[in-house]
Formats: C-alpha cells, structure tokens, sequence
C-alpha cells in the first residue's frame, strides 16, 4: 500500500452517532483491550519521574519548533467537535510521505493542531480558525512503543498533557480504523 492510493471515506465521524450499535460494542472491545495491553506494556514508557509536560502513558512531549514543520494536510471535523485541523510532520515523517513509504520509519513525528471551526464574519460562505482546542502527537519508535503499533500518543490542551484516561483512547481508535495505513488517519494534500 502507497500513501498515494486514495482513502476510503468513512461514512460517519468516529466522534458522533454515526457508530452502529455493533460497531460501537467492537470498538469498545477493542479499545479496553488495547488499553490494558498498553498499560502493561508501556507505563514504562511514561519518561523520568517528574515529566510534567509528557503525556501519560507514552512519555511524549510537544516537539520543540514544530509549528514550523512541513504541511501535510487539514481536516475538518463535523459536531459535535466542529474543528478545523492542520497536520504537520517532521523531515523524516514528510520523506516518508512524499515517497509513499509505509510502514512510517522510526523517529517520525505528526503533529496536529485543532481550533473551533467559526464562520467568518468578513465572508459567509468562509471558515477560520476559533480558540485552539488541541495539540495532538504521534512519534514513531518501533521499540519504544512496541505494544501501540510503533506509535506513542499525546494530547495537550494549552501545552498541557490531557489524563491517563483521554491517552488510552488513541491506538485503539488508531487500531480500529487505520490499521492498514500504519495506524496513521492523515493523509497528504498533494
């Protein structure tokens, strides 16, 4: 598979209703097992005693300078979120990207930033960015984060690691959805 082939649109965003009854009772037996396999396998993970700023669970901090990092693609997100988001990637997260390269390699990073999708008051028709809402990274290190598919989460609200509980969420969604595109939902904007 190539980052090139086009995705298959989901029919409903994983954050509203649009989850069948089944689907949801899967997704629920996915994600607890994942969360047990992830804290077993990776609370020691979680960075030195003290880390304030990494997430719980994986350890993984904000990457310094990444709102300079390259354009890989935006996203909107329908309600009950209604966001406007924009991915960025590290060099060696936009090499593999531009060269169609899956598995992602180690020390790849993907960085999204989230804002409250607002219609303009310039122009109707347009949106823009509202208040921030998230900051949400992946990092890729095979060994590290053996048990999460090669991947370590964090979500930061004003820089700020969201709880535990937020954290065991994300590689069971991930798992559930795009486990064949290396756990990784974004792809590029050519």
């Amino acid at each position: 598979m190539t980052l090139s082939e086009p995705a298959p649109r989901p029919s409903a965003s994983p954050h509203n209703a649009g989850i069948s009854r089944g689907g949801a009772r899967r997704l629920i037996t996915v994600m607890a097992t994942a969360a047990g396999a992830i804290l077993a396998g990776l609370s020691a993970n979680a960075g030195p005693s003290g880390a304030q700023d990494a997430s719980p669970v994986y350890g993984v901090t904000l990457p310094e300078g990444y709102r300079s990092w390259e354009f890989i693609a935006p996203a909107e997100e329908a309600p009950p979120l209604d966001e406007l988001r924009l991915t960025v990637g590290n060099a060696i997260a936009m090499r593999a990207y531009r060269s169609g390269t899956l598995p992602f390699p180690d020390g790849s990073i993907l960085v999204k930033l989230a804002w409250k999708h607002v219609q303009s008051p310039e122009f109707a028709p347009a949106s823009i960015p509202g208040a921030a809402t998230t900051v949400q990274v992946m990092e890729k290190d095979s060994r590290r984060f053996a048990a999460s598919g090669g991947w370590g989460f964090g979500r930061f609200i004003d820089g700020k690691p969201v709880d535990a509980a937020q954290h065991l969420t994300c590689f069971a969604c991930h798992q559930a959805r795009v486990q064949n595109h290396d756990y990784v939902f974004t792809r590029y904007a050519r």
